[in-house]
């Protein structure tokens, strides 16, 4: 366990062919199968070491640099790229409705702070945006059930649903060492953990001011779901199911 509460194994990154745990770099990684179709490479547990390890090939190498190098985006409000992936997310959310302006009162429906959303990413960076843009486009009904609370008996102080997806990227990251062939990987288990998140939300019976309790028991359930032995694709994760197009 790490001082933050997460299972954590040994992640061996190397370039091709068998493996040789002598020259293996070793880094400190949470375990996750990630990905459709991805299998563990190389998984063994060491004498030395109760955790498993698992080698990375080239090609999850170089998928795990380039996660890796999306989570240190920074969000920048004058970046055309910024500013066209947040109106996206607005057309998203509210196809019916146009948005004024990228500093506006109506980014509140949305759940998000204030008026101006690029406060709000300081914890999840440009991904957390990418991230909801993701599950906005990809499970188009999961993303309107959470955003408009259609399922369930609902608390009347709710959780807000933008800000609660930058905290579910956060999560995320402080979560997994990904290790994946598959680059969506990460945005399919964003889809997952959000979703998850809302059914714990409401097994509890949760209102605002438990929402860091839900979220401490959103990671406990995932990180159970993930250690399963059955796991070999997010596809098989329990929470899976929960999601729909």
């Amino acid at each position: 366990m790490d001082d933050r509460g997460g299972s954590f194994v040994a992640v061996r990154r190397i370039s091709q062919g068998p493996c040789h745990s002598s020259s293996a770099e070793i880094v400190a990684g949470s375990t996750a199968w990630l990905g459709r179709g991805l299998s563990c490479v190389c998984a063994q547990r060491r004498e030395s070491d109760a955790r498993p390890s698992f080698d990375l090939t080239s090609t999850q190498e170089e998928c795990l640099q380039r996660l890796q190098s999306r989570i240190d985006v920074p969000y920048d409000s004058s970046i055309p790229e910024h500013q066209d992936a947040l109106r996206a997310l607005w057309d998203a959310a509210f196809p019916e409705e146009k948005l004024h302006g990228l500093i506006s009162e109506q980014w509140k429906e949305m759940g998000w702070q204030g008026k101006d959303p690029s406060t709000d990413f300081r914890g999840g960076g440009f991904i957390s945006l990418e991230n909801l843009l993701y599950f906005a486009r990809n499970f188009p009904k999961s993303f309107q059930d959470l955003l408009r609370k259609q399922e369930g008996d609902r608390s009347v102080w709710e959780y807000p649903f933008a800000v609660a997806g930058v905290n579910i990227t956060f999560m995320l990251i402080q979560m997994l060492d990904l290790e994946a062939e598959n680059e969506s990987a990460f945005d399919l288990l964003y889809c997952i953990t959000f979703k998850l998140m809302d059914h714990q939300w409401l097994s509890m019976r949760a209102s605002y001011m438990d929402f860091n309790t839900v979220m401490k028991s959103t990671r406990r359930q995932l990180e159970k779901e993930l250690l399963l032995e059955e796991i070999t694709r997010l596809e098989d994760v329990p929470s899976y199911r929960l999601l729909s197009r």
